[in-house]
């Protein structure tokens, strides 16, 4: 395909946006108007989910269309996985669009496995920041002239400064207070988040301004035992859950609406540049690596299945598309799916060993031939398959480690419908599938 005719693409990251996080998706506590404008123009997948919902494993699934557990990631933790094969290095998001003659360059946060930076996988390095330098440069890089056309990622931090309010209020080990020595930005964008309205009491915020908690505010019936754990692992966590009332926790939510309003505003600034493209030939790709708990089960911070981390948003947007401000109900995996889609925009050759696959037919409005019928997820402590009316989850370890939930008939992940008799059907189907997938799973070996 000539150069005349193959789009730009830029792919935009956040950092912990969980998919309800905008006010195209019905959110009336947040006002996200760049986010909104790409939903506008383009499709916004409802059911996207990404591989694993943390960072580093997300984040390297979305730069080499692979699950974690390709390289025996389960976690953020690095230090005890083997070095990374070659072949998966080389065979990284920018490497297939650079030999199919696009400029290919990456900015911003990278938060990705040990051994691994944008430059091993295919990209040129622009700048480390992760706020409005960001934006600026990624604009500036916009407006130049190109000669062949490019691929560019902006990977912006926010709304993840959220996480420093409960690490601050109960910060308890080196580690802990290590990240508040470092996190002087953070924790003034975190503080800026939390002030009130000017002119508004205390009393007037909580009565009209402040967002309620969610309706799953309280933890889950029956529990997972490894969920407990999980927050046991970091005592910030669990002493959160513990000791925040819940005018705190909706302190909680109020931020993470006003962190995600300022990534927004930094997103309408690149945005800006791309809209001036003089031919309108770029296609938008927006997402984030996971969510953020947000108050449901009375948990912050990310890594459990449920929606708030593990669902994302996902918006593709291209100026004329037939199919503009209209929202695809398919379940995505934007680790994997990522990859395959911006291949496809660019009449790149994806690797080989990729289960993903283009989203390309969806964002254009089109029905394919045949779709998925479930996506995987994968974490620190199980292993978990979505369909389309449920989620089934198997943990490691511990007390009530069958989960299956009826996402239709509790949408909000309120309770474990595995004993339920009208469920038996879902749950012998389910068990079939993560029996299927287990083996692919260096920890079930």
């Amino acid at each position: 395909m000539a150069d005349e005719q193959r789009p730009n693409i830029v792919l935009i990251l956040t950092d912990q946006q969980s998919f309800r996080m905008m006010s195209c998706a019905g959110n009336e506590h947040v006002n996200t108007p760049a986010m909104d404008s790409l939903a506008a123009e383009g499709v916004r997948f409802d059911r996207a989910y990404c591989t694993n919902p943390v960072c580093v494993p997300s984040r390297f699934s979305l730069l080499t269309g692979l699950y974690p557990s390709a390289i025996g990631q389960r976690s953020n933790a690095s230090r005890h996985l083997p070095d990374i094969p070659e072949d998966i290095v080389r065979n990284g998001l920018g490497w297939p669009l650079r030999e199919a003659g696009y400029e290919t360059a990456y900015g911003g946060k990278m938060h990705l496995p040990k051994g691994i930076g944008p430059e091993q996988v295919g990209f040129d390095y622009l700048t480390e920041d992760e706020r409005d330098e960001l934006a600026e440069v990624c604009a500036d890089y916009v407006r130049q002239d190109h000669d062949r056309p490019f691929c560019l990622v902006a990977s912006f931090i926010n709304p993840h400064d959220i996480c420093y309010m409960a690490i601050r209020d109960f910060a308890s080990t080196d580690f802990d207070r290590l990240l508040l020595e470092k996190g002087k930005t953070e924790l003034r964008t975190l503080d800026r988040a939390l002030e009130r309205p000017a002119g508004v009491g205390k009393e007037e915020f909580f009565a009209t301004h402040c967002p309620p908690a969610p309706p799953n505010f309280e933890p889950q019936q029956d529990e997972p035992e490894a969920v407990r754990r999980l927050l046991q692992q970091r005592a910030f966590r669990w002493k959160a859950r513990r000791q925040w009332p819940e005018r705190r926790w909706r302190e909680h939510r109020w931020a993470y609406a006003r962190l995600t309003e300022r990534v927004d505003a930094q997103i309408g600034r690149l945005l800006e540049a791309v809209r001036e493209e003089r031919n309108g030939r770029t296609v938008l790709v927006f997402t984030s690596d996971h969510g953020d708990h947000d108050s449901s089960h009375r948990m912050e911070h990310k890594t459990a299945f449920y929606d708030e981390a593990a669902r994302v948003p996902l918006i593709i947007s291209r100026p004329g598309s037939p199919a503009a401000g209209s929202v695809d109900p398919h379940l995505v995996s934007n680790g994997l799916d990522l990859l395959p889609t911006l291949c496809d925009y660019a009449d790149a050759e994806p690797p080989d060993g990729r289960q993903g696959r283009s989203l390309r037919t969806l964002a254009e409005g089109a029905e394919p031939d045949d779709w998925r019928g479930h996506v995987t997820i994968e974490n620190e402590i199980g292993l978990c398959v979505v369909t389309r009316d449920h989620k089934y989850v198997m943990h490691d370890e511990g007390e009530n480690a069958e989960q299956l939930m009826d996402l239709r008939g509790d949408p909000f992940e309120t309770r474990n419908a595995a004993g339920d008799p009208e469920h038996s059907d879902a749950l012998a189907h389910h068990r079939r599938l993560v029996e299927a997938e287990a083996p692919c799973r260096p920890w079930h070996a």
